[in-house]
């Protein structure tokens, strides 16, 4: 690790530890409290995406932004989700969008805070200029700290998917995240109704093809949306295991299990899938760093791993999860920090990038049952 990975790495840790601190607070609160919030700008985190031509831009390398959200989401899954979620709608907006939008949104002495939703798209009507955006979408992770909304429309006529940054208050807020876990994400609903974006502050969803930014953003929305969940994953698996391994130790010289021989098995096994699930991201986003090093685009196999390396760790955290909630016992069961990493977790195995029908498509590909075919977001189709 170089000097310049430790220092980033170092201010994440310098955020979760913060983000840890301020826990309870930021649940209740519904979204992240305002010292966390205030430390991912003082931090510079919120730009680890961002092209270094922009005031603010780190373009962290894959490596090093898995060792960030990794670090912010150990002290708080909450936390590094928001940060994931908006690192990625703030970088892929200032990479992919043309320059009268990057010129206006980037000027401020700090950035700009774009969250949204990236799935279920509005319609997108043409109009002089632009187009007029409609539509309802979900899981606005981040939003109520945002100052801007990235969200997918279709063209209408050629059904052209395409993203839409707008401003937060173009948008009705609906304030209904009520959910089992990440509750201090905010991720709430919002709508827009005619909305005119202009065509500036839109670009494809698709597109790999950056207009400032080096190889990095070769790597089109969905590939980095693979980090963010990658990351996240693995610093709550981390969490989960090192605050089991806590409880054993205090109850050490009292029975149960500490002094249970089944469970020294069990913990073993929990090390063991959580630790090979954590390489096969590294190894995974080592060798694509690589090929992004040498100006190339990752390959449908690379995609293929990518895809997998994130569920795998995803449901991997998820057994760890399961195994720390039984083995703690009814210290897990009662509020506290076991109880909310567990809800945490249930909730983070919901997302799309880790449902069965994206694990088939990976195996297809990987069993060479899908020549010819390439990746477009979380689908095989026609190459």
């Amino acid at each position: 690790m170089n000097d310049a990975t430790t220092n980033f790495v170092e201010r994440a840790k310098r955020v979760g530890a913060l983000a840890r601190d301020n826990l309870e607070r930021s649940e209740e609160l519904g979204q992240l409290a305002p010292p966390v919030a205030e430390a991912l700008h003082s931090e510079g985190l919120l730009g680890m995406w961002t092209p270094r031509s922009l005031r603010g831009g780190l373009e962290l390398d894959p490596v090093t932004s898995l060792q960030v959200i990794e670090n912010v989401s150990y002290g708080d899954p909450s936390a590094g989700w928001v940060l994931m979620a908006a690192s990625l709608a703030i970088g892929t907006g200032a990479a992919y969008l043309k320059e009268e939008a990057v010129k206006e949104l980037f000027s401020g002495p700090r950035l700009p805070v774009i969250a949204g939703q990236g799935t279920r798209p509005g319609t997108a009507i043409p109009t002089k200029g632009g187009f007029k955006l409609s539509g309802s979408w979900s899981f606005a992770s981040g939003i109520k700290h945002g100052t801007h909304i990235h969200t997918l429309g279709l063209i209408d006529g050629t059904h052209e998917a395409r993203i839409f940054v707008l401003p937060v208050g173009k948008a009705k807020l609906i304030d209904n995240w009520d959910v089992i876990g990440l509750r201090a994400t905010g991720s709430i609903d919002y709508t827009t109704d005619d909305v005119f974006v202009p065509e500036a502050y839109t670009h494809m969803a698709t597109t790999e093809e950056p207009l400032r930014g080096g190889n990095l953003y070769k790597l089109g929305i969905i590939g980095f949306a693979g980090m963010c969940h990658s990351g996240w994953a693995c610093g709550i698996g981390r969490r989960v295991l090192d605050e089991l391994a806590a409880v054993a130790v205090e109850r050490a010289g009292r029975g149960g299990i500490a002094e249970s021989a089944s469970f020294h098995e069990d913990f073993a096994n929990a090390e063991g899938v959580y630790r090979a699930a954590r390489a096969l991201v590294y190894e995974t986003w080592s060798d694509v760093g690589a090929t992004l090093e040498r100006g190339a685009k990752p390959s449908v196999r690379q995609h293929s791993l990518i895809r997998l390396a994130l569920a795998h760790a995803t449901w991997s955290a998820h057994e760890a999860a399961l195994f720390g909630y039984k083995a703690a016992g009814s210290q897990a069961l009662r509020a506290g920090t076991l109880q909310h990493l567990f809800r945490d977790m249930h909730a983070g195995t919901q997302h799309i990038t880790s449902a069965p029908p994206v694990y088939a498509a990976i195996g297809r590909e990987l069993a060479g049952l899908a020549k010819g075919k390439k990746w477009l977001f979380l689908n095989l189709v026609d190459g």
